[in-house]
């Protein structure tokens, strides 16, 4: 019988909020499940670069990197706020382990292909090395991934840390039955952006396509859409959207549940 594995993302007002990132963390540090976490930033990344006099650029959800703005996004995912979430992970008794796609060459990547938009040193990912994150896992260690690759030219990406989520998902589905969760700060998958209450508790891909052509899920939640059912459909047996409180308690009530 395969071990459970636990893939969480981090993200959106969440790792702004020091109070309820610290009480995330303490929740991740106590589940009993084999775990890795993936954290985005781009939000502090955006306020880094506004401190600065550069100006982000989102095209359908997805950030525009140029050479200036890869530099803020690599200090600040792999450096700031990596780091002090790891520290505070050991600081709760987990061993943890910050990570980049470069970082034993876990995770390959190439820059996006230019169609009719360019994204500049965005990561588009080839390859998750399962076998060597098997056996971090399997030493006690968590993983915590930035969301940071590499194409084992020396050159790092940005990658959608949506979509690092999902692909190691993939990758380990093989090994685990595992479960991906997204947390970040709304109830779930609302139909009404205006009312947290609104929670559509569950959506299969044919709801999904509906609610994607009324304009009800749009935007930055479109590709994490569609890296919940490219999981799906990739061996992850469970995909849960919602507030970070559900890793504590483990209930659906303020999630959306991804059939």
């Amino acid at each position: 019988m395969k071990q459970q594995l636990s893939i969480i993302k981090i993200g959106g007002n969440v790792i702004n909020n020091q109070e309820h990132l610290d009480a995330f963390l303490k929740d991740f540090e106590a589940l009993d499940t084999l775990k890795i976490l993936v954290h985005g930033g781009g939000r502090k990344a955006t306020e880094m670069a506004d401190s600065i006099g550069l100006e982000p650029k989102m095209i359908g959800g997805r950030r525009v990197t140029d050479e200036a703005n890869l530099e803020v996004v690599v200090m600040i995912y792999a450096g700031l706020l990596n780091k002090s979430i790891v520290a505070k992970l050991q600081s709760l008794g987990c061993n943890a382990l910050g990570l980049t796609g470069a970082d034993a060459n876990v995770i390959t990547a190439h820059k996006r292909i230019v169609k009719e938009i360019d994204y500049g040193f965005a990561g588009d990912i080839d390859k998750v090395d399962a076998k060597t994150i098997r056996v971090l896992i399997q030493q006690g260690i968590v993983p915590v991934f930035s969301a940071i690759t590499h194409d084992k030219k020396g050159q790092l990406l940005n990658t959608n840390a949506d979509t690092i989520a999902s692909e190691l998902a993939k990758g380990l589905s093989k090994d685990f039955e595992v479960e991906l969760i997204y947390c970040f700060e709304k109830n779930g998958v609302l139909e009404d952006i205006d009312d947290d209450d609104s929670v559509i508790e569950k959506i299969n891909s044919k709801r999904y396509q509906n609610l994607k052509n009324e304009g009800i899920i749009a935007e930055g939640m479109l590709p994490k859409m569609e890296n919940c059912f490219d999981a799906l459909h990739n061996g992850v047996q469970k995909v849960i959207i919602g507030q970070p409180d559900l890793i504590g308690n483990r209930t659906l009530k303020h999630s959306t549940l991804i059939l």
